[in-house]
């Protein structure tokens, strides 16, 4: 069964969203990033990737104007958004002080 978004954002674990587009090159900059971020804080985050043009809901209900758009959620909560891509080093200083 495939958890529902506001039961994957409500987690105690840190929960950073990926809004992006398959023809977004920005988001394809983006992608091995996030895959470090993940490698290097293993069970600390969860990194969740949603593609806006199969989520038009989703992405309008948290007002994603463009893509790469990341929201970083504790327990359920927003606590950081930022459009554009982010150098490695900026989103785990992100993730680790939020």
């Amino acid at each position: 069964m495939k958890a529902s978004f506001s039961e994957i954002i409500n987690d105690e674990t840190s929960v950073l969203v990926d809004f992006f587009a398959d023809w977004c090159g920005p988001c394809k900059t983006l992608a091995p990033i996030l895959k470090q971020v993940k490698e290097e804080l293993g069970e600390a985050i969860k990194v969740v990737k949603i593609d806006v043009d199969k989520n038009q809901s989703l992405a309008a209900k948290y007002q994603v104007k463009g893509v790469p758009t990341m929201i970083l959620f504790k327990n359920g909560k927003q606590v950081w958004r930022q459009s554009g891509v982010v150098p490695k080093h900026e989103l785990l200083q992100v993730i680790k002080t939020s």
